[in-house]
């Protein structure tokens, strides 16, 4: 947990980069599923989609994803808003 609103921005802008990263991974998956042709294995590179997006929201081994993201914009809320 971020101990100070600094520490929970950088930790949001990080996770942040990583959501972002991980985008351009679906986004390179998804255009070879859309120049597929009728010879190619599409069954393969569904498979390779939805493991792009699945990182994407859950994050890799060491990368992290949405999930993570929508922790750290937790906390940086609950840091700018604390419950009286």
């Amino acid at each position: 947990m971020a101990k100070t609103l600094k520490d929970a921005q950088d930790d949001l802008d990080k996770e942040f980069r990583q959501v972002r990263k991980h985008l351009g991974e679906i986004r390179e998956a998804f255009d070879r599923v859309e120049k597929a042709g009728p010879e190619d294995d599409l069954y393969d590179m569904l498979d390779e989609l939805e493991d792009a997006v699945s990182k994407a929201r859950k994050g890799g081994i060491l990368g992290s994803g949405a999930k993570a993201h929508r922790e750290a914009l937790k906390e940086l809320r609950e840091l700018q808003n604390p419950k009286l």
